[in-house]
């Protein structure tokens, strides 16, 4: 009997319980929320720039600095002035700095391994600007910049049309094993192979500056005289040298010897209006603004392409007095 009254009693509790409303404890889950944003107010980018070797390079630094000051930016930005090693150190500095990401225009494509790994190791990402470097692809997220190869092709298939298919080149050569000087040395031959009556009859290093271009050139002329009908400078500032030389010796740049640049910096189409310069193959260096688009996308750990081309063209003295007005650098 005490059995049974005990049922009757939880029953009626039960009921009791039912008839209230109550009803089991639920445990509320927490949902996740994603990570928050950076924006450019929150994030500090180091920049490694390899030097001023040339007016390009002038106005890739100034794109970069003053893109970082619009947009508020802190940005922490070390000169390398053309040396490898000086470069390197300015990559350790900014890993000790703390940075959140590392923006680096390589002087040359060896010889970057050991750092790029440091940064790695440390949480660091790297992104290359403007010349690339010979490391293993997990060693920097993306490079933006120009398609060097494709450059030296368009100069060679203008320096073709401009010859009629015949001529006696000499080549002012950019930094020996940067990546400009590389591909732009391929891509001009490649084009060639298809004209058999075009030579380089003379190939050296300018070190992408003017001194050195017109001090190349004049050696040139001294060795080779008359036979010289083209010049391929790498860039334009040698370009500007080698005119100088020209003239020195007393011939008309872009007259007597037919010239191609790459770059198309201002003083490129100041030398197309005066008739010296026969055509300029643009390298566009104002990547300040990609740049950093980029790099907010990596720090916020957005996908990227590993590659961002820059957009680029190619321009000729009949256009260039109505283009240069426009012109940023």
């Amino acid at each position: 009997m005490k059995t049974m009254r005990a049922l009757l009693a939880l029953s009626a509790l039960l009921l009791l319980l039912g008839t209230l409303g109550c009803q089991p404890t639920q445990t509320v889950v927490p949902q996740a929320t994603s990570p928050v944003k950076k924006t450019y107010a929150d994030v500090i980018i180091g920049y490694a720039q390899l030097g001023a070797e040339s007016e390009w390079r002038a106005a890739n630094t100034t794109s970069i600095k003053e893109t970082a000051d619009q947009l508020g930016i802190e940005l922490h930005f070390l000169d390398a002035q053309q040396n490898q090693d000086k470069q390197i150190e300015a990559v350790r500095k900014l890993i000790v700095q703390k940075v959140d990401l590392i923006g680096i225009s390589p002087i040359v494509e060896t010889g970057w391994s050991e750092v790029f790994q440091e940064a790695k190791n440390a949480g660091i990402p790297i992104i290359l600007v403007d010349r690339r470097a010979a490391v293993q692809e997990d060693l920097y997220v993306s490079y933006l910049g120009s398609d060097f190869l494709e450059e030296g092709r368009n100069a060679a298939r203008v320096m073709a049309d401009l010859t009629g298919g015949k001529a006696q080149i000499v080549e002012l050569v950019g930094t020996i094993n940067s990546a400009p000087a590389n591909d732009r040395y391929r891509g001009f031959r490649e084009i060639l192979a298809d004209y058999p009556e075009m030579e380089i009859i003379a190939s050296e290093t300018g070190d992408f500056t003017r001194a050195r271009g017109r001090e190349v050139m004049e050696k040139f002329l001294n060795e080779h005289g008359s036979e010289i009908t083209a010049v391929y400078a790498h860039n334009d500032d040698m370009a500007l040298g080698a005119i100088t030389a020209i003239e020195e010796h007393g011939l008309k740049p872009g007259v007597d010897i037919k010239i191609i640049s790459i770059d198309a910096a201002r003083g490129a189409f100041e030398a197309m209006i005066a008739g010296k310069l026969n055509a300029a193959i643009e390298c566009n260096p104002l990547l300040g603004p990609q740049f950093f688009e980029l790099a907010l996308k990596v720090i916020n750990g957005e996908t990227v392409p590993k590659w961002v081309p820059s957009e680029e063209g190619i321009f000729f003295p009949f256009d260039a007095a109505e283009i240069l007005p426009t012109r940023k650098y």
